[in-house]
């Protein structure tokens, strides 16, 4: 009866089997890397506060627009439309949150151009079948502070005066181009929760 107990436990070996969640990590590498939800920092802001991020250069679509104010929100979504059904098209994966660098702006509205993260560069037979306009790129990298919107699109103007005066009082120069990331879909300006990421880089 005695060799009956060690036996007994060994059933009770079930963390043998707990090696097969670590294979895990390879396919999560494969599918962790294209997460269509991924931002740019790589974690999440606080409203309330200014942090200090650094963003790393990643594969995008972009798409040059512009749009006066009133029309800023939809020129924008559709922009990212056209860019998710054109990485579809090309079949990459998208890769993480949408952006928008504003890269002119006047009083009659704005230059900007949309970006798509995506897990690579097209190769030259995708690119060649992208619609007019889109083209492969890199997203901005370096040292960026990143303000973070929560609150309807249509006051998106009250967090860039909120930028403009913490830059002012810290004497801080910036690049004259503005990265926003959509982290919550554009579907609604008025969405009182719709997040975006917007980041300032420093000269």
């Amino acid at each position: 009866p005695v060799p009956q107990v060690p036996l007994e436990p060994q059933p009770v070996q079930p963390p043998p089997t707990l090696p097969s969640p670590l294979p895990a990590p390879p396919t999560q590498q494969q599918t962790g890397a294209p997460n269509p939800n991924a931002t740019l920092a790589g974690k999440p802001g606080d409203p309330s506060d200014v942090d200090e991020v650094a963003l790393t250069a990643r594969p995008v679509l972009t798409l040059p627009g512009q749009s006066s104010w009133d029309q800023g929100f939809q020129r924008l979504a559709e922009s990212i439309n056209l860019l998710r059904a054109e990485a579809t098209k090309a079949g990459l994966k998208i890769a993480g949150r949408p952006l928008a660098l504003f890269v002119e702006t006047d009083d009659n509205g704005f230059k900007f151009e949309a970006m798509l993260p995506v897990d690579r560069a097209p190769d030259a037979a995708a690119s060649g079948g992208l619609a007019s306009g889109v083209r492969a790129g890199l997203s901005p990298s370096g040292r960026s502070l990143r303000f973070v919107h929560t609150a309807p699109y249509d006051d998106i103007d009250s967090t860039y005066e909120t930028i403009t005066a913490y830059l002012e009082a810290k004497n801080i120069v910036v690049k004259d181009a503005f990265l926003e990331e959509y982290v919550g879909e554009l579907k609604d300006p008025g969405d009182p929760n719709l997040e975006i990421n917007v980041y300032v880089q420093p000269k």
